[in-house]
């Protein structure tokens, strides 16, 4: 890795610039006490050139990054885009977390919220970053033309240098700051005034995240590690059923626990108020025999299993109408004149997100609950303060955030609604005093209350000319919603269209002229959400797992028979030749077996090889080696994307092979790691990344190699025991089950 010298970050520094990106350039910074602004201004030095960045006569360059870190990068990645056009030293970067104003710092890529979710945030500022890098550059430029009075033309810059090559001068960027004038309104700067990728000095060379450091000394500031001075604590018992409330409440049992201060009604539950954690958790611990709850919301008396069901029993329903979602030919024509049909049938189960740090937050709430300030891990600023206001019934502007790094997100702390928050500032409110109130989730609550990825079924039937060749491709899908869950008003906006549950049903990169995905919209009530990889996780199993089949029915090798579908995506074929040579694919193999995957994720293209051993006597799936190849376009961090795709892996190895939520009458059934198994060190097989860069826009990396591994595990499977697994995940009970 390059050992660049390390920015620093602005974690301890909130607020914001205020400006609105391309029509006001020259910005103040100002100053707003608690309980009369929605932030406080950070204590930046220097001069701001626009809501992006600020310069300070010693030559420090405070750069706004705009999405939340959780351990993808993007703390780094997003302020370095700027920089590089910027022409920044990037020793003296300080990166400030932006404020909740999605109108100046929404991604483009999430219609212009600010929402760090679905690996979209490199993909979604790139361009902007670099633009706003470059007028911030332009107008430097500019002032030093008219100082040393040389046209514009004859200056260059190297890092944080405006240099004049004629007469030798050189000065700066933050000694141009005492003469700067900044014009009202932004220089324009047409694309290709942008740098070209041979040129960059930042973007394709591996620099050390900035956060890291923080990590591995214990200084980095996590929501669960806020302190404020004079907090209390919060613990809240929940409905075991989404949709209840509370009934009969005894707390007696509860109010007997030395350190408890009060116990509050909720919509939702039964909150604790307490002078130290442990006694708030014991006392919601005794409040569980004394609640009663009342039996709205419909996921009562749901069953998890009896849910699949039903669901598959309505995928292979041909009568029953399905929403299209994706077509490309007549699917229907081309099936009815094949030569050759086949069907299959796929079910996936719920799954929790897993994340390390249990959601919490801290609220205080002002003595007239007209304000509030709040600390919370969020992957949606704005809508954190958002719900915080909406619970308070006040304006959002009156609600200061200030958010931390995330211990873990993977769509969990996405959530509109954003409970966590919401749990927070009612108690702070409940507390009926101006005092902080820490509310936190054991992992128990975290496993019982969890929004998960939906369950879902999957018909999929194929057709094939005489030849052989593959002409039909059509998936019929039954799934629980999820943007309904996630963002009902969104969901409206959308005329009911649950773009997260149906991602990655189009398989338009391969050669299938006639192909067709359908959905049959179900609502068990149960809480859902977006979990890393998203509708692609079943939705691109499902596909490669039967394109698999179609393969090995017609005898076909089944990397070959990619290769043949992918000859009008050349960079398909790429990454999947790459993953080949690098798995040694045609080597023959003892008591082992590969299996292989492809997919386009968001414009990501991934291949994937796993090898695979299988114990008959338990069941038991080991995976020895996975390989890995992606075309991410740019690649902005090299060695963070490796990093990224070996813990995807990782994540995905669990979905794949041990993690299931299930229900009954509609609570969740498991509690605890230890019987909701995530992948376990022993489990995790040697991970082999390559990363091919090219010049194209660069794409998500997040999330991507998740949605690779189950396909190529089962795939892997299926050629060592010439048994099909069709119910991730591929649990011991289930690999006995099918192995009779």
């Amino acid at each position: 890795m390059n050992q660049m010298t390390c920015p620093k970050t602005g974690f301890s520094r909130r607020g914001f610039m205020i400006g609105i990106a391309g029509l006001t350039f020259a910005v103040a910074v100002g100053r707003e006490r608690f309980g009369h602004a929605a932030t406080e201004a950070p204590d930046i030095a220097g001069t701001p050139f626009n809501p992006w960045v600020s310069i300070a006569p010693s030559g420090e360059i405070s750069i706004m990054a705009p999405a939340t870190e959780m351990g993808q990068g993007s703390l780094t990645s997003l302020p370095l885009i700027l920089a590089e056009e910027l022409d920044a030293d990037w020793s003296k970067v300080v990166i400030v977390p932006a404020p909740p104003i999605g109108k100046i710092y929404g991604n483009p890529s999430m219609f212009g919220a600010m929402l760090t979710a679905h690996s979209l945030s490199v993909q979604g500022y790139f361009t902007p970053l670099r633009t706003f890098g470059a007028q911030v550059r332009a107008v430097l430029l500019d002032n030093v033309a008219k100082h040393w009075n040389v046209p514009s033309a004859e200056l260059s810059t190297e890092p944080s240098v405006v240099v004049h090559a004629k007469s030798g001068q050189r000065i700066g960027y933050g000694e141009i700051v005492a003469f700067a004038e900044i014009p009202a309104v932004a220089p324009a700067i047409k694309p290709e005034a942008l740098k070209k990728p041979s040129d960059f000095r930042l973007i394709g060379h591996d620099v050390m995240r900035v956060e890291l450091p923080t990590k591995v000394n214990g200084s980095a500031i996590y929501a669960i590690d806020v302190q404020v001075p004079g907090m209390i604590y919060g613990a809240i018992l929940r409905s075991p059923v989404q949709g209840g409330a509370p009934d009969n409440i005894d707390d007696a049992a509860a109010k007997a626990v030395a350190g408890v201060i009060d116990v509050v009604r909720l919509p939702y539950g039964v909150g604790v108020l307490a002078k130290t954690p442990w006694a708030a958790f014991n006392a919601k611990s005794a409040l569980e025999s004394g609640v009663t709850w009342q039996r709205s919301g419909k996921a009562w008396g749901f069953d998890s299993d009896k849910g699949l069901d039903a669901f598959a029993a309505d995928a292979r329903d041909l009568q029953k109408p399905t929403v299209e979602w994706y077509k490309q030919g007549d699917t229907e024509a081309a099936l009815a004149q094949a030569a050759t049909r086949i069907e299959a049938e796929y079910r996936c189960h719920y799954a929790y997100h897993a994340q390390m740090e249990p959601l919490n937050a801290v609220a205080s709430v002002s003595a007239a609950g007209d304000a509030a300030e709040v600390w919370c891990g969020t992957q949606y600023p704005t809508a954190a303060q958002a719900a915080a206001a909406r619970a308070l019934d006040i304006p959002a502007e009156k609600i200061k955030l200030n958010y931390t790094l995330l211990g873990g997100g993977f769509g969990r702390r996405g959530d509109y609604g954003e409970g966590w928050v919401v749990d927070a500032v009612l108690m702070a409110k409940s507390a009926q005093r101006p005092v902080p109130v820490k509310v936190m989730w054991t992992r128990e609550d975290d496993v019982h209350n969890g929004h998960f990825r939906p369950i879902t079924a999957h018909y999929l039937r194929a057709g094939l000319d005489a030849s052989g060749k593959l002409i039909a491709y059509h998936q019929r899908l039954v799934g629980d919603r999820v943007l309904l869950s996630e963002n009902p008003q969104f969901f409206r906006e959308n005329h009911g269209r649950d773009y997260q549950l149906m991602g990655g049903i189009d398989l338009k990169y391969y050669d299938i002229p006639n192909q067709y995905g359908g959905q049959i919209p179900q609502d068990t009530g149960v809480r859902t959400a977006p979990l890393r990889g998203i509708g692609d996780i079943a939705n691109k199993f499902v596909a490669e797992v039967f394109l698999d089949e179609v393969a090995l029915m017609r005898s076909v090798d089944p990397m070959q028979f990619r290769l043949e579908l992918l000859k009008n995506t050349p960079r398909g074929r790429k990454v999947l030749q790459r993953v080949a040579e690098m798995a040694d694919w045609d080597r023959k193999r003892d008591n082992t077996a590969l299996g292989c995957t492809f997919m386009v994720y968001n414009d990501t293209l991934i291949g994937g090889v796993a090898e695979v051993s299988v114990d008959h006597s338990t069941g038991q799936i080991k995976v020895h080696n996975f390989w890995c190849v992606v075309d991410c376009g740019i690649a902005v961090q090299p060695d963070n994307i490796v990093a990224q795709f070996e813990g995807g892996i990782v994540y995905g190895l669990g979905l794949a092979l041990t993690e299931e939520i299930s229900f009954r009458d509609g609570a969740v059934q498991q509690s605890n790691f230890y019987d909701y198994r995530v992948a376990r060190m022993n489990g995790v097989p040697d991970i082999h990344v390559g990363v091919i860069s090219t010049d194209n826009h660069p794409t998500g990396v997040g999330q991507m190699s998740v949605v690779v591994v189950a396909p190529a595990v089962n795939n892997a499977v299926a050629r060592l025991t010439g048994v099909r697994l069709r119910e991730p995940p591929m649990t011991p009970e289930r690999v006995k089950k099918a192995l009779g």
